[in-house]
């Protein structure tokens, strides 16, 4: 029996809902398997534990964290917190400090599902975003000077290190080479943003030049953010850097249903560090306690979880109970257009995925991940 531990934290508003669907998958994938157990420890660290203690998580948070396999996290943010204190004092700690330099955001509509492009159909939009994780425009190098004077001033840095950047890039192409395009695309703004951004090219091209059948492009952010609208059916594999991804990958949501059905992957390749899975559709103060929030988003983010910890079978499992789900449509929660609620929803997925199991393929997939 092998055992994985798991630091679970819920989070603000929608997190501990579409957390406790997620979990329920868990304990599903372990019943189906049968030769995994996953043991949990749940952390309150929220901005209540901020309204309380004065800090987002204990002085020790990230020790308490680092022997852990991996993270299980819900979302961040209240309106009661400043949104700077709730995410630099919670989320960026414990990706920069666990070297989780991989943000990895599927783009893929589901089947039964329209896009709002109206003339992109399943196999146009399937590709999958990687964001540089830990430096770039969300470093925390800067300041302000003059405070409250007519002469105030902010200046934040965009820092790009040959390190991070090497490091993001060979993972984008390794990926690249496992897909079926073979095509990586990469984000930049080098004619207006001359240093850092002509820095970051040639390493894209020094990268690259490891990696001559993978057929590399590079585009200005505004062009590509028109291409990911005008021709997603060319896109594999899109690299860029933190805050192109963010946006990139926000606007990619939007193509396949929204940031209800988008999760992501705060990965650590080397393992030296627990690597951290969520939604990325944020706390959602507006809906929280009601009940109606989509768990998809964070149920797909255990899938790749799964990949994470060397199990694909496990995780193309859960996600096609996913998409089964979706597909029939009798279950859809408001922002699908039906009026399912979040526990339905994620009992409704569970009931699929245990139902997928029993099927000859996908029971030859599990036994061939023992």
């Amino acid at each position: 029996m092998k055992t994985y531990s798991v630091a679970v934290i819920p989070g603000d508003g929608i997190g501990p809902e579409v957390i406790r669907e997620s979990l329920k998958v868990l304990k599903t994938v372990e019943e189906i398997h049968g030769g995994i157990r996953f043991t949990y420890d749940t952390f309150d660290w929220n901005c209540a534990y901020y309204l309380k203690h004065g800090r987002m998580m204990p002085e020790n948070g990230l020790e308490i964290l680092k022997d852990y396999d991996v993270i299980l996290f819900g979302a961040v943010g209240d309106p009661s917190v400043p949104d700077h204190i709730s995410v630099w004092e919670l989320i960026l700690p414990i990706r920069r400090e666990f070297q989780q330099y991989v943000n990895l955001r599927p783009i893929k509509l589901l089947r039964g599902l329209e896009s709002h492009l109206r003339y992109k159909n399943h196999e146009d939009l399937d590709f999958i975003v990687v964001r540089e994780n830990t430096e770039g425009e969300y470093s925390s190098m800067g300041g302000r000077m003059h405070s409250n004077t007519p002469h105030e001033m902010a200046v934040q840095n965009n820092v790009i290190t040959r390190f991070g950047s090497e490091r993001i890039l060979h993972y984008a192409y390794r990926l690249a080479e496992q897909r079926s395009k073979q095509r990586l695309t990469v984000a930049t703004k080098s004619n207006a943003i001359n240093h850092t951004m002509t820095f970051w090219d040639e390493i894209v091209k020094e990268v690259g030049a490891n990696y001559p059948h993978i057929d590399t492009e590079l585009y200005h952010i505004d062009a590509l953010a028109a291409y990911f609208i005008l021709k997603p059916e060319t896109f594999d594999v899109v690299v860029g850097g933190n805050l192109f991804g963010d946006i990139l990958t926000d606007l990619g949501a939007a193509m396949v249903g929204g940031l209800g059905l988008a999760p992501s992957g705060n990965i650590n390749p080397e393992k030296n560090y627990p690597s951290m899975f969520e939604a990325i559709h944020g706390s959602a103060p507006d809906i929280a306690g009601k009940g109606i929030a989509n768990p998809i988003a964070q149920i797909w983010s255990v899938s790749l979880m799964m990949d994470h910890l060397g199990m694909p079978e496990l995780g193309k499992l859960i996600l096609d109970g996913i998409e089964e789900v979706v597909s029939e449509g009798e279950v859809r929660t408001p922002d699908l257009g039906g009026n399912a609620g979040t526990e339905r929803m994620g009992d409704a997925i569970v009931s699929k995925i245990k139902e997928l199991a029993k099927k000859k393929r996908y029971n030859k997939m599990i036994k061939a991940s023992h």
